[in-house]
């Protein structure tokens, strides 16, 4: 990876939508993020960090959370403190999910959906999910611990048709 990749300290990752058309199920979609040790960087995650949940030494967090996509700007926050984490923890992968409350909802049906992970000020991807419409849930990003700068990021785009919970299974299945 290019030097402009190294050391990855702390990211706010960022999601918005437009609200559902007036009479229909509201659209609920919510960020993920998937953790992985050195021993399993892949398969299921050591810990999921989502709506009501937070990472048990409180590197990753979700502070701010929408059920509608009402609001101005970005309507869901996640902090990730990947410079915190215990040597152990390998890789950290993102991703939103779409709950199925009011029936099968893709991120095609889904207007103004948009994606934004950021260091400081500086914006290192951002993503409005159109590559995979039919999908009910994506991977976005993936983190991972280089030995010797920190950590490194790289765009992971990849579309599953799976609610939430079992994508919460599958987030990992990304190859690095």
């Amino acid at each position: 990876m290019s030097g402009l990749n190294k050391g990855v300290g702390r990211v706010e990752v960022t999601l918005k939508w437009d609200p559902a058309p007036a009479g229909a199920p509201a659209h609920d979609l919510d960020l993920v993020a998937g953790v992985f040790t050195t021993d399993e960087p892949h398969g299921a995650p050591v810990y999921l960090v989502h709506f009501g949940s937070r990472s048990p030494d409180g590197t990753i967090t979700l502070h701010r959370d929408s059920r509608t996509g009402q609001g101005f700007g970005y309507d869901e926050a996640m902090t990730l403190e990947l410079d915190r984490l215990a040597p152990r923890y390998a890789r950290v992968v993102v991703g939103v999910a779409l709950q199925q409350n009011g029936g099968r909802l893709a991120f095609g049906d889904v207007t103004g959906v948009g994606i934004r992970v950021r260091e400081g000020y500086t914006d290192l991807l951002a993503h409005d999910f159109t590559d995979v419409p039919d999908a009910l849930a994506a991977t976005v990003v993936e983190f991972v611990r280089d030995g010797t700068d920190g950590w490194t990021y790289r765009p992971v785009t990849r579309g599953f048709d799976a609610d939430p919970q079992t994508f919460g299974e599958l987030l990992g299945s990304v190859a690095s």
